[in-house]
């Protein structure tokens, strides 16, 4: 493992390791208006949201770390403190690329990449009608963390009204993440697709308390085939099961199977069991595996 000290490094050299490093990222498609009414859009990959009442998103248009010049959308929101934040999906993401090219003031970024206009209801920097999601927001402050080349600008956006295209939801009115068909930036021009292949759930430990790794016995902890998100998995069953229950588990046919055949045998036994486990995890049996790597 290298070890870099931020301090001795350019700032092109810090934005190439930290934006591949610090990826997957959200991409804020922002359109703002300045004080004579030219309309700006242009992408941002400093994003996130980082509150929910209120409802803050934060982008961060930097400093250009080639020239140190500031971008026309921060000119804009210090000029009229409102935006649109338009979530990029797939289908718009090569558009939305072309508007961050660095078109000179007055250029309409919207014609320039193919966008269509959409008037907002309550603020003056109009809508990507084509963006999946479209987030009206004020700008309640703007932070500038530094002056030098690559300095970022905290722009704390709160939502004031949410847009979303019906292809989008579920059958209850949500929005269902496989329908959005989301892209996220990766360093330099590598971007990722949020697919339904792709996409996968991990239950939430908030429901309930866990065991925790520490309770799994030595050997599960230090298994040669058992794996981080493995071990993960089994530490977040809610109690150890009882020494009956592990028992009975011995009787699953696939559980007899490999006792029958690593009879003294304990080194191929506890591998193969480990590995059956590791395939019931696989279909989200996390209870069942648990019990049989406690075997």
């Amino acid at each position: 493992m290298i070890t870099l000290k931020t301090e001795e490094l350019s700032a092109l050299q810090l934005q190439d390791y930290l934006q591949y490093a610090i990826a997957p990222r959200p991409i804020c498609f922002a359109s703002t208006i300045d004080s004579e009414g030219n309309v700006n859009l242009s992408p941002f990959s400093f994003f996130n949201m980082f509150s929910t009442k209120p409802p803050i998103c934060i982008f961060s248009p930097a400093r250009r770390v080639r020239d140190n010049t500031i971008k026309h959308t921060l000119e804009n929101v210090l000029q009229v403190k409102e935006c649109v934040i338009n979530i990029v999906n797939y289908d718009m993401v090569q558009q939305m690329s072309l508007a961050s090219t660095e078109y000179a003031r007055g250029i309409n970024e919207f014609e320039k990449a193919g966008f269509t206009m959409l008037k907002s209801d309550i603020i003056a920097p109009p809508r990507v009608a084509e963006a999946p999601v479209q987030l009206e927001c004020v700008i309640n402050d703007i932070i500038p963390l530094g002056d030098a080349h690559g300095a970022g600008n905290l722009v704390l956006a709160e939502v004031k009204l949410i847009h979303i295209n019906e292809e989008v939801l579920d059958e209850n009115g949500k929005i269902d993440q496989q329908k959005m068909d989301l892209v996220a930036r990766l360093g330099g021009d590598w971007y990722c697709r949020v697919t339904r292949d792709n996409l996968f759930k991990v239950a939430k430990p908030l429901s309930k308390l866990g065991i925790g790794v520490d309770r799994l016995p030595k050997t599960v902890r230090l298994s040669k085939v058992l794996t981080g998100n493995d071990l993960g998995m089994l530490g977040n069953v809610e109690k150890l099961p009882t020494e009956n229950e592990i028992d009975l588990i011995s009787q699953l046919a696939e559980v007899k199977d490999v006792l029958d055949a690593t009879i003294g045998d304990v080194t191929n036994r506890e591998r193969e069991l480990h590995e059956l486990a590791q395939n019931f995890l696989k279909r989200g049996e996390v209870e069942l595996a648990l019990k049989i790597v406690l075997l």
